[in-house]
């Protein structure tokens, strides 16, 4: 028997809601160019909105520089680029200024982390865990990694790319209160799985990991540790944090948009000779093909930018977060790690369950224009997912932006207003907005070099 298709009961994994304000909106527009036009007026809002008048506190965005906002609009985008650098490598010609541009990116990601390898291609960060799975696993192998309650993230469970190489997935023992990986556990339960690769990655991540332990503990059996710095890839360059393959991890990926301070991307560099064959080869051909040489160009000048600025821009992006999360904890609003300084990352993870929860608080902060984003925290359970009990904070874009201690006391002060003293968000919104009016300029780049009164590398 025919199905019919019924459009009433059209099911989708999008708000339906917004949908359909989109279809009235196309519907009442008069030509295509009406459409496009409410499109640009859709991304002008925005820019307006979240680009001058909003704290943004989320911890994936990092603003670019305008140097690398102009070369994502640059004409080589519109080029294909197939295959390895270099003539014979390509499947078309025509690439010779391409080359450059792509080799001059690799040569800069090296000497940003001094790695001996790097690729520049991933048009985004999760299809470089799936390239190194591709290329350290086999389907059915087991993996050790972290679960999202303690700060892991889809990219190493079963949902992400893991999942999909068919990998058997066993939980890294965490410290609900050290917020950091329970070493002595790990001993004991790493051996009785004997995984083929431990993925140190966490979406939420505060504190160090035990990078070279891990490596000598799972070096009996062959096993190895895959470094995923989705959030750390600045830290790292910046010398801020730890140093993921100096301290034996395989490999390391992680997203150029964050704390890189990048075009949306992702980025992967290793040091053995060896993975460099099938690490690329999973790249090209198995997972990307062109891939948006004008990203490859901004890569490239945030490559520059980190390691002219990466230092000072990075040490500052940590202290913001130290003091952004003491001041938050002297005015009442929980923050996790507070025994240990809060943080040596750009995040600060506030227990917000008092105050509602943290879709509630992210909600209720947002109409402040302070932007925020839900968090599990290690009180959850993975299923609380769309009601989580935390909040996570970033400070990579109010440091861009040159702000220092004194104005995440300011910060605090407003979302002390809105949570603990329970004001109203348009009672707030107004002097959120006329605090963040002064601070369009973006800095630790070419175009503008450092802010004032900012730590040079001399003195950190």
């Amino acid at each position: 028997m025919l199905e019919v298709h019924d459009p009433t009961n059209q099911f989708e994994v999008h708000d339906p809601a917004m949908l359909a304000q989109a279809r009235a909106v196309l519907d009442a527009c008069s030509s295509p160019q009406e459409m496009q036009e409410a499109v640009l007026a859709a991304v002008t809002r925005n820019e307006e909105w979240r680009g001058k008048r909003c704290l943004n506190l989320l911890a994936p965005e990092a603003p670019t520089s305008p140097a690398v906002r102009a070369l994502l609009s640059a004409e080589v985008g519109t080029r294909a680029a197939e295959g390895h650098i270099g003539p014979v490598n390509r499947w078309f010609a025509g690439t010779r200024h391409i080359d450059e541009i792509e080799a001059l990116c690799v040569e800069l990601l090296k000497k940003a982390f001094r790695a001996r390898y790097a690729d520049h291609r991933l048009v985004a960060s999760m299809i470089g865990n799936m390239a190194v799975y591709t290329t350290l696993t086999e389907p059915g192998d087991v993996i050790m990694s972290i679960t999202q309650p303690f700060g892991g993230h889809s990219s190493n469970r079963v949902d992400g790319p893991a999942g999909v190489r068919g990998l058997k997935i066993v939980d890294i023992p965490f410290d609900p209160v050290e917020l950091e990986v329970d070493l002595d556990l790990f001993r004991k339960v790493a051996p009785l799985v004997r995984p083929r690769v431990v993925a140190l990655g966490a979406s939420m991540t505060l504190f160090p990991f035990p990078i070279q332990a891990i490596c000598d503990i799972v070096a009996e059996w062959d096993g190895c540790v895959f470094f995923d710095g989705a959030h750390q890839l600045g830290l790292v360059a910046g010398g801020q944090f730890q140093d993921p393959l100096r301290e034996g991890a395989m490999v390391m990926t992680g997203s150029a948009g964050k704390t890189f301070s990048g075009p949306q991307s992702g980025i992967m560099v290793w040091d053995d000779a060896q993975l460099t064959g099938p690490l690329t080869h999973a790249v090209f051909p198995v997972l990307a093909a062109t891939h948006q040489v004008n990203r490859v160009a901004a890569l490239a000048v945030s490559a520059a930018e980190m390691i002219a600025y990466g230092k000072v821009y990075m040490a500052q992006i940590v202290r913001n977060a130290q003091a952004l999360g003491a001041a938050l904890a002297r005015r009442g609003i929980a923050v996790l790690g507070e025994h240990k300084g809060f943080t040596t990352t750009h995040q600060v993870i506030a227990d917000v369950r008092q105050f509602g929860g943290g879709l509630e608080v992210a909600q209720r902060l947002a109409r402040a224009n302070i932007i925020t984003n839900k968090n599990l925290i290690p009180a959850d359970r993975p299923e609380d997912w769309d009601h989580p009990g935390g909040l996570r904070l970033g400070t990579t874009e109010v440091t861009r932006l040159g702000m220092h201690e004194t104005e995440m006391e300011t910060i605090a002060d407003f979302m002390a207003r809105l949570l603990v003293e329970q004001a109203a968000p348009e009672d707030v919104v107004d002097d959120v907005i006329a605090f963040r009016q002064p601070y369009q300029t973006l800095y630790y780049c070419f175009d503008h070099g450092m802010p004032v009164n900012t730590p040079t590398s001399h003195s950190l």
